[in-house]
């Protein structure tokens, strides 16, 4: 480990630029890079990303190295797992951060098993430890009802996926300088097993429920799929996206695509408003790292009050009529 030395973020590219999740790992990475005195490096894998290794130089990183072939055009768990572990027996950083999100979740372990390595999954807060130099990684267990510190002593590089809008990006600096490597991952095409044969794109009226500042979630209590028109209803006033627990969307009531917890999607708004749901662990894995938390619910006793900033004890029906009526009003005037 005498060897190993820097951050790596793994950066990802949507739609012709970097994605929102790299710009926060290349903040936080930048953060911990300072603190340990080393360098932050960021690596960009795809087909035709050269292009935007200087963006990530203007958000934080020294050193990009860009990976590009053919066969990195989409992502495949054996052409990414491949390219990563060559870079990483080579860079050997001691940190290697990437996102809580479907390719990091997909990737990371198996890069972890690759280089033999511990990985601490859905982080909220990173931080070396002054006296160790080791990175404390803090993440939510029990369903979100507490938090555990973890730290790697034994192997490098220390890894961790980070949950999506818990870390601040840095400013934008053009005037900063760093250095690009083109790095050759000398990928095989017949190790590669995987074939993409199709894309379906998820059609989405308004903003997507994992990107929303505001997401409004209904649960079992809603009673019905007609009750859910409310919860759009404010849910689009709020600018924000519908959401449910998994009994509404496994009884059809809403897409598989609307379910907020454990076996759905993961989502930190800045707002979350929980309607006729009880707070079950499952869920609350979901939305646990929600900035600002309110709860409808008429069972006082539900575990939603726990973790909740804000609560009302009702029947919903009573209560959000007026509740929409007054957002209305709010936002009216």
């Amino acid at each position: 480990m005498a060897d190993d030395k820097g951050v790596l973020v793994y950066g990802e590219c949507v739609n012709g630029g970097l994605a929102a999740m790299t710009l926060e790992l290349l903040g936080i990475g930048r953060k911990l890079a300072d603190d340990l005195g080393e360098e932050l490096a960021a690596v960009l894998l795809g087909e035709k990303v050269s292009d935007l290794a200087e963006e990530a130089i203007r958000f934080g990183a020294d050193k990009v190295y860009v990976i590009e072939s053919p066969l990195l055009k989409d992502y495949v768990n054996d052409s990414y797992v491949a390219a990563m572990d060559k870079l990483c027996q080579q860079v050997k950083p001691t940190i290697l951060l990437m996102g809580q999100n479907a390719v990091g979740r997909d990737l990371a372990p198996r890069l972890a098993f690759r280089l033999d390595t511990g990985l601490t999954t859905d982080c909220l807060e990173l931080k070396i430890d002054p006296a160790t130099k080791l990175m404390v990684q803090t993440k939510p267990v029990y369903g979100g009802n507490a938090l555990a510190e973890i730290i790697c002593e034994q192997t490098r590089p220390q890894m961790a996926t980070v949950r999506p809008k818990c870390m601040e990006p840095l400013q934008r600096d053009d005037s900063r300088k760093g250095e690009v490597v083109a790095f050759d991952a000398g990928l095989d095409a017949s190790a590669i097993r995987i074939k993409w044969l199709e894309k379906v794109k998820e059609e989405v009226e308004g903003v997507k429920l994992e990107d929303a500042e505001v997401v409004v979630c209904g649960g079992r209590g809603m009673g019905s799929p007609e009750a859910f028109d409310q919860l759009a209803q404010l849910a689009k006033l709020l600018g924000g996206a519908l959401g449910a627990t998994r009994p509404p969307c496994d009884s059809g009531w809403l897409p598989t695509t609307s379910q907020v917890g454990l076996t759905g999607k993961l989502v930190t708004p800045t707002l979350y408003i929980g309607i006729a749901l009880s707070g079950a662990s499952q869920h609350l894995a979901g939305c646990s790292g929600s900035k600002n938390m309110i709860a409808i619910n008429k069972d006082p006793d539900a575990n939603i009050f726990k973790v909740c900033q804000y609560g009302v004890v009702g029947d919903y029906k009573k209560v959000l009529p007026p509740f929409i009526e007054k957002v209305k009003e709010l936002l009216a005037g």
